[in-house]
């Protein structure tokens, strides 16, 4: 019997997977503790810092790909120091796609986690320091946890955003089957062949189905998760 997809369709397929999942979970840390700032803390300049952490949304995906080109090529000023000191390379690699779609997903990720801290009740915070426990303790046992669900649906709207990122990757990576070729980039190359509309609608079909799993997925955690803290 027949495989539904051709081999270099799988590897778009594990590729897509691969870079989604490596761009989400890399940038959580970082989602969590740029959603902490923004949320908590008042500084000057948090409204510009605010206004970078969204960029990726409004401005052109090709953009983006190129800025990151240019700061993270071989011969850009942070790409030359991570090649040269830890031979991680990122341009024309699918670290890189993983790169620029973690950029293009971290500001959905920053956003839903942000809204999520600022529905905490500050009082429960409070109760816990008014027991002993240090700021570090609050954090872990009461802001986290309450925050579960904005966190999970930040990590569902970045691997989708992910998924679906093109522009951004196209730009800094290129298009090169078995490296950086994912779904999307398959699709626009399939679509310049004259025979290959069924391939492109295939996979357009598995992009879908991939992005509404995760959604479910969340939406069915989220709801545990409010079952279980209510007392």
């Amino acid at each position: 019997m027949d495989s539904l997809f051709t081999a270099d369709e799988w590897t778009a397929i594990g590729l897509s997977l691969k870079v989604a999942s490596v761009a989400t979970l890399a940038s959580l840390p970082v989602g969590i503790a740029m959603a902490m700032l923004l949320s908590r803390v008042r500084f000057p300049g948090r409204s510009l810092l605010a206004g970078l952490v969204s960029l990726p949304l409004v401005m052109p995906p090709v953009v983006t790909g190129y800025l990151l080109l240019i700061a993270f090529g071989r011969k850009g000023p942070i790409g030359a120091f991570l090649d040269q000191t830890f031979g991680l390379v990122f341009a024309f690699r699918w670290t890189g796609a993983a790169l620029a779609a973690a950029v293009m997903g971290f500001p959905l990720m920053v956003r839903a986690i942000g809204l999520s801290i600022d529905a905490i009740d500050r009082k429960l915070e409070d109760a816990a320091s008014t027991l002993g426990a240090d700021r570090a303790m609050v954090f872990l046992t009461v802001t986290l946890p309450l925050a579960l669900p904005g966190i999970l649906a930040g990590l569902v709207l970045a691997f989708a955003r992910s998924l679906g990122e093109f522009g951004a990757t196209i730009t800094f990576v290129s298009n090169i089957p078995g490296e950086t070729q994912t779904i999307p980039s398959a699709i626009y190359a399939l679509l310049q062949s004259p025979d290959g509309d069924q391939a492109a609608l295939r996979l357009t079909l598995v992009s879908i189905a991939i992005s509404i799993a995760a959604i479910l997925l969340s939406e069915w955690l989220a709801a545990r998760i409010r079952r279980e803290s209510k007392p």
